[in-house]
């Protein structure tokens, strides 16, 4: 083949003035595995175009592929969700709560046994000491009041 004759394809094609019969020359040519020293600088050019035209053919099983994504998988049947469902975390909630206040009630009772036993409204005695009698400052306030309550009459007596 003559040297020449590619060479002048060449100028054409950068002049974008070469047909495609022309370009299927030039990709012919630099497909070759003997091309000149001078035109190696184009071979990766043309032969890329070869390769990347190869790889643009779509498959044979793209149809079925296409049709399966349109598809779909088949459609899911609507469950039927109970009142006891929608309210399962509520109650695991309650029963969360309700256990923090229990053992929050059970660790204000003090654990030893010497304790004098207090009466709740019932009138069932119980051995351990009451909470709300034991608090101190509960009971400093209440004193302060009933001392107060007593001290100001006889004060504005002696007055």
């Amino acid at each position: 083949m003559d040297y020449k004759y590619i060479t002048q394809l060449l100028e054409r094609y950068w002049k974008c003035e070469t047909t495609l019969e022309e370009e299927e020359i030039l990709k012919a040519f630099f497909c070759q595995k003997d091309v000149p020293a001078d035109l190696c600088k184009y071979k990766d050019l043309f032969a890329y175009q070869q390769v990347e035209h190869k790889s643009d053919v779509l498959g044979d099983d793209f149809d079925e592929k296409i049709m399966s994504i349109i598809q779909g998988p088949a459609p899911v049947k609507a469950r039927v969700i109970t009142m006891q469902q929608k309210l399962k975390p509520l109650f695991k909630a309650a029963a969360v709560v309700a256990i923090m206040l229990t053992l929050g009630n059970a660790a204000q009772v003090p654990f030893n046994d010497d304790a004098s036993p207090v009466v709740n409204t019932a009138g069932a005695t119980h051995k351990g000491v009451s909470v709300a009698l034991s608090d101190s400052a509960v009971i400093d306030t209440m004193q302060q009041s009933s001392m107060n309550a007593v001290e100001t009459p006889a004060a504005s007596i002696l007055k």
